[in-house]
């Protein structure tokens, strides 16, 4: 079953349009949580874009009333800051992005090859503190393959990749089907490359109603962290709804194609 974890960050983006402290955030989270979302996750930036720093304190805090609730902290470790709510927080799971502070939005996996030693220290630190290492990966299966000789596979938790996923969201979007084609068959060779190189493969960025039940025939997605889409949805249809909607998604797609 591929699982569900809600990225709050666009939530955080409307409440800072003004000063008076709604939507919530952390009441966001206890909604998603009582539609069934498997998991949170929050992307906080140097600038405070969107999450802010207290966000990811606040939002720890109302988990501990939910043990079984996936908490992911995604963004660059090599930003100020980053490790350090790392080693407050042990969050469940870190995503680490390769993203500049002044990107718009993440648009690109790691470079192992050129990055990779560079990130040995900080992806065991990470492993020391009980948290789940997720590195955000273009479907690339050279790169892919150089994750193993890093040297990280033999913490206690389980290694795994993020796929960066727009690229297909685009080609859903804009594309031919022929394009899609190539590029579904390009994201499940980079799937599968993961698992025999032992490292466990979640996706995100753009991913929505229309496009996610094609995605997922993908075999081997453990989860999707969606957030843009599932909030836009939500002003439609509610935000329990939203996430509701997108785990009915999920369900069928794995009843299709299991």
């Amino acid at each position: 079953m591929t699982a569900l974890s809600v990225n709050l960050n666009k939530i955080a983006l409307v409440r800072n349009s003004r000063t008076i402290g709604i939507p919530s955030v952390v009441q966001a989270g206890e909604i998603c949580i009582q539609a069934g979302a498997y998991g949170l996750t929050v992307h906080p930036r140097p600038d405070e874009r969107h999450i802010r720093r207290h966000d990811v304190y606040d939002l720890a805090e109302m988990l501990t009333a939910h043990p079984r609730i996936e908490f992911n902290i995604e963004g660059n470790p090599l930003e100020a800051g980053f490790m350090e709510i790392v080693r407050d927080i042990k969050p469940n799971q870190v995503t680490l992005v390769p993203d500049d502070p002044n990107q718009f939005t993440s648009d690109h996996g790691w470079n192992v090859s050129k990055d990779g030693e560079s990130l040995v220290p900080i992806i065991q630190e990470i492993q020391g503190l009980g948290a789940r290492v997720s590195l955000f990966m273009d479907p690339d299966p050279e790169q892919i393959r150089l994750i193993p000789k890093l040297g990280v596979m033999a913490g206690t938790t389980e290694t795994r990749i993020e796929l960066y996923t727009e690229p297909y969201a685009t080609a859903a979007r804009e594309g031919t089907k022929d394009e899609l084609a190539t590029l579904h068959t390009s994201y499940a060779v980079a799937a599968k490359v993961a698992k025999d190189c032992g490292l466990g493969v979640n996706a995100g960025h753009d991913l929505n109603l229309e496009n996610l039940p094609q995605f997922l025939r993908i075999p081997n997605i453990l989860e999707v962290s969606i957030g843009h889409a599932l909030t836009a949805d939500a002003l439609i249809m509610g935000l329990g709804n939203a996430v509701t909607a997108y785990l009915d998604v999920i369900a069928k797609a794995n009843q299709q194609y299991s």
